[in-house]
């Protein structure tokens, strides 16, 4: 299996906010007016959103690919269409990459959701959420069709002088802790551990190379509910359990929820013990929920170490589905994602997760792209 390094950069120019053309966000004048918007510019406003977000969706596909689906699409501003292209080659780079690693993909479906529509003047700005599902090739009886995220944007347009929208700039609302979706190009960032203890080193991350990958690990306790936790991934992945509050970045809740549902039990706790990495648990505030529940840095120590309710793989290529992958993008000693395997089948392992809501993204696909990464394998 090919293992070459994805395109990345710092930041894509769409996911800049208003794309630096000189536009602020509309501010209404105290006494003044709210200016109502029309159906029709809601209407206009979500078409010109969707033909933006399948095309760049197509980039990465070999159907784009074929389409030459590199050039801006018609209802951009200047300054954007200009960065977009830039954007749609590096896409279009990654996606023939991809093709090389794994297959890459073959189509994209785009589905967009309008939300709040503000129209001032001739700015006027949509937030909406992306649907996307990217079609895998050659695809064995049993295992996921596609990958699938879903994740917010919110999209500024300007008036042109005939009248008609222009899309202007585009924000995803892409969490700097978690993994892009192949549709963007942002790079995670390290972010410190909240107020995690000195537990000391760690053992060796887990090596990435499928030819050393063979074999599978045992699971940490055969108690467990190894099916009702993928099930609950499967679930749960997009539309979020209310029994659960969000957190801004919720990776590492979403699997301490997959994992209660297939057995874990909660440790006692409260508020002076929350911090306690020997702890897990959850209250109905973030004042009475241990930090290992939400916190990935956390979470491993508790797993691993305290509770031993994972057992560490030296390889990813070992874990089954209901194992645990974890993160540390920057190599600086401090986990940063957390996410599951929903899938295991012949030479390919299928993660999902939140930040941003992810569901059977192949592994081969997120070590290519984060080739710097150090990997931290559970068998749970």
């Amino acid at each position: 299996m090919l293992r070459r390094a994805l395109p990345i950069r710092a930041a894509s120019a769409a996911t800049l906010a208003f794309a630096l053309v000189g536009i602020s966000a509309p501010v209404t004048q105290a006494g003044q007016p709210k200016a109502q918007t029309s159906a029709d510019d809601v209407t206009e406003l979500t078409q010109i959103t969707s033909a933006y977000l399948q095309k760049r969706a197509d980039s990465v596909t070999a159907a784009g690919a074929q389409q030459r689906a590199l050039s801006a699409p018609a209802d951009v501003t200047r300054t954007l269409a200009s960065e977009l292209e830039d954007d749609f080659a590096a896409l279009a780079d990654q996606g023939r990459i991809l093709r090389e690693v794994n297959g890459g993909y073959t189509r994209a479906e785009v589905d967009v959701t309008p939300g709040q529509t503000n129209v001032e003047g001739d700015i006027a700005t949509l937030e909406v959420t992306e649907d996307t599902r990217l079609y895998y090739p050659n695809v064995e009886e049993g295992d996921p069709e596609y990958e699938e995220y879903s994740l917010p944007h919110t999209l500024t347009f300007k008036r042109s002088a005939d009248g008609d929208w222009l899309l202007a700039g585009d924000r995803a609302e892409v969490d700097p802790a978690g993994p892009a979706p192949t549709t963007q190009l942002t790079d995670p960032m390290s972010e410190p551990a909240p107020d995690s203890e000195d537990e000391g080193a760690k053992e060796p991350g887990a090596a990435s190379d499928p030819a050393t990958g063979t074999g599978v690990g045992a699971k940490a306790d055969a108690t467990y509910n190894y099916t009702k936790m993928v099930a609950y991934a499967n679930k749960h992945w997009k539309k979020a359990n209310s029994d659960y509050r969000l957190y801004g970045n919720d990776c590492t809740n979403f699997i301490s929820q997959a994992m209660r549902a297939g057995g874990w039990k909660a440790t006692s706790g409260s508020f002076s013990t929350r911090k306690d990495n020997k702890r897990w648990f959850y209250g109905s505030h973030t004042s009475t929920t241990s930090y290992t529940w939400a916190g990935a840095e956390n979470w491993y120590w508790f797993a691993s170490k305290h509770s031993k309710r994972t057992k560490m793989l030296n390889n990813v290529w070992k874990m089954r589905s209901a194992d645990v992958l974890q993160a540390d993008w920057k190599r600086d000693g401090i986990i940063d994602h957390t996410m599951i395997v929903t899938k295991n089948s012949k030479g390919e392992l299928y993660l999902t997760y939140h930040t941003p809501s992810t569901h059977n993204k192949k592994l081969s696909t997120i070590l290519a792209k984060y080739p710097r990464a150090a990997w931290y394998a559970h068998s749970t």
